[in-house]
């Protein structure tokens, strides 16, 4: 019976494990053909560098549901919730560097695989906003 509860354990506390690595940004800086360029804005000083000098090429986009967007965001992110995001591919353009980023990079990625599809390469994962540790903006922008 003590080996069968130290297996139980063991499983449990190992799918724990793999649920908070899951949640908690394992796709971080994953990148599209063209995007290894945006690599350079995954730490989160290098990417408040260019919040605070923006590049027209480069957009930060976060993909939380609007609300979420409204109650804080990463200053100059455009928001484009993931529900939405198809239907406003015409917004946009297919040689913009987006910066992806959510809650804590699993909805980014799974928007990224979309727009894969969709012939875009210039991506990149931030991950979750939980990583930005500066002032998040807040309007309905």
């Amino acid at each position: 019976m003590k080996k069968k509860l130290s297996i139980f354990r063991l499983t449990l506390a190992s799918l724990l494990v793999l649920a908070t690595l899951l949640l908690t940004g394992c796709f971080e800086g994953h990148v599209g053909a063209e995007g290894e360029v945006l690599k350079k804005y995954l730490p989160p000083e290098q990417l408040k560098v260019l919040v605070d000098d923006p590049d027209d090429s480069i957009w930060i986009v976060d993909v939380r549901p609007s609300s979420a967007y409204q109650k804080g965001h990463i200053p100059t992110a455009k928001s484009f919730p993931s529900s939405e995001i198809l239907s406003r591919l015409d917004e946009i353009p297919k040689d913009q560097y987006l910066i992806m980023y959510c809650e804590t990079g699993g909805r980014a990625q799974s928007v990224i695989k979309k727009l894969k599809k969709q012939g875009y390469t210039r991506l990149m994962n931030w991950g979750g906003i939980t990583r930005w540790p500066y002032d998040r903006a807040k309007d309905s922008e």
